[in-house]
């Protein structure tokens, strides 16, 4: 590492903090708030920030939290931003700082993302080695999945009330070792939107199929033939999914329903990879109904777009990582079919979101045994510090 690299942030700057990042992760694992909900975390953000001398604004968006720090005359900003909420799963852990909140839970490692901001606001703070302005966003409501934080944030006018030049985020990667960091440019998150289809037939005694409408059969058919969609309406080179998680019809075997539905999640990463998915699955359920003389009423709604990071600021995320942890320590992420709402930003101004690995043992996002893990609290802190001070450069 060369002696200009060593003037920005490193590791172990934050080693003598790292017990009080645990603390807070630890605080903030023991008392979740769902989406739309984070009343107490974002009062504990607020009031460190404000203690560490940002400008710091309430309320952006509902529950939002914005931490603003200027240094010198520099014109450059930058946005980073960490995501609040938890999910209402009952914890399973065991641990001793485990949920206090009985059925709500941080299973996907929010407490996490917003600690290591929290260790990086407190060192920009202090040794103040930046020029231009830092802009911390905390974020509710990700796991919404409509209407979400970053919707509400940008509706209220996230960008015009706090300029900046590019915006970065991280999702913490349940089997990478943790310290560890992936990026990939463009396409990194899909675009995630949902089907529910009703169909309706006509009802009747289950000895007399002749005399009805079974939207249960249509409904069997349906499903079999959304399953082609991938397979016959997407370039092979491209990557899709089209999933029918629910189907309900019916009461009692000897009953035809008069209705049944099924709901559908689709996933893509390009525009129109997604258009094509929804005109199939709209093609396929009229006319499958149709076939068999049931009617059907789709709704069809749109959901997080995908997270397409831009290239410039990627290729910078990536410098910085590497002159942190070191090149072995950075690979490259393969496309991941979940969604994110830090989307939404990227669609407004270019920027950069990358995975920081939670352990190869980790247990998966979203489970009741989920835990994020302290050992890559240091690294992502330095990295979010180290970022901001190599962004706003002399």
């Amino acid at each position: 590492m060369s002696q200009a690299s060593n003037q920005f942030a490193r590791i172990e700057d934050f080693e003598d903090g790292a017990a009080k990042l645990v603390e807070m992760r630890r605080h903030l694992h023991a008392h979740p708030e769902l989406s739309f909900e984070e009343v107490e975390t974002a009062a504990y953000v607020a009031e460190r920030l404000e203690g560490w001398g940002y400008e710091v604004t309430r309320n952006v968006g509902g529950l939002g939290v914005v931490g603003r720090l200027k240094q010198g005359e520099g014109g450059r900003s930058i946005a980073i931003r960490a995501d609040m909420d938890a999910l209402p799963i009952q914890e399973a852990t065991g641990l001793p700082y485990a949920s206090t909140t009985n059925g709500k839970m941080h299973a996907c490692g929010h407490d996490g993302h917003t600690a290591m901001l929290l260790g990086a606001a407190e060192y920009l703070a202090r040794t103040r080695h930046f020029n231009g302005t830092v802009n911390l966003i905390f974020q509710p409501a990700e796991e919404a999945g409509k209407g979400s934080g970053a919707q509400a944030m940008i509706d209220d006018g996230l960008f015009e009330r706090f300029p900046c030049d590019a915006i970065f985020g991280l999702h913490n990667h349940p089997g990478a070792p943790a310290g560890t960091f992936l990026m990939r440019s463009g396409p990194l998150m899909a675009a995630a939107d949902t089907a529910t289809i009703t169909i309706t037939g006509r009802g009747g005694h289950a000895s007399r199929p002749h005399l009805t409408v079974d939207p249960i059969v249509v409904a069997a058919n349906m499903v079999m033939t959304l399953q082609t969609i991938v397979s016959r309406n997407v370039n092979p080179t491209e990557t899709a999914v089209v999933t029918v998680g629910t189907i309900h019809g019916g009461t009692a075997s000897n009953v035809i329903p008069e209705s049944a539905e099924i709901a559908v999640s689709i996933r893509s990463f390009s525009r129109e990879v997604r258009d094509t998915l929804e005109q199939r699955v709209r093609d396929i359920a009229t006319s499958v109904a149709g076939a068999h003389g049931a009617s059907v009423s789709i709704d069809y709604e749109r959901g997080y777009p995908v997270v397409t990071n831009s290239e410039q600021e990627t290729a910078f995320a990536t410098t910085v990582v590497q002159e942190l942890v070191g090149e072995d320590k950075v690979g490259v992420c393969p496309m991941i079919p979940g969604s994110e709402d830090f989307a939404y930003f990227l669609e407004h101004k270019p920027g950069c979101f990358l995975r920081l690995g939670n352990g190869e043992n980790s247990a998966i996002l979203h489970s009741s045994r989920y835990d994020f893990n302290d050992d890559s609290l240091t690294a992502g802190a330095a990295m979010w510090a180290r970022l901001a001070e190599r962004f706003l450069s002399a």
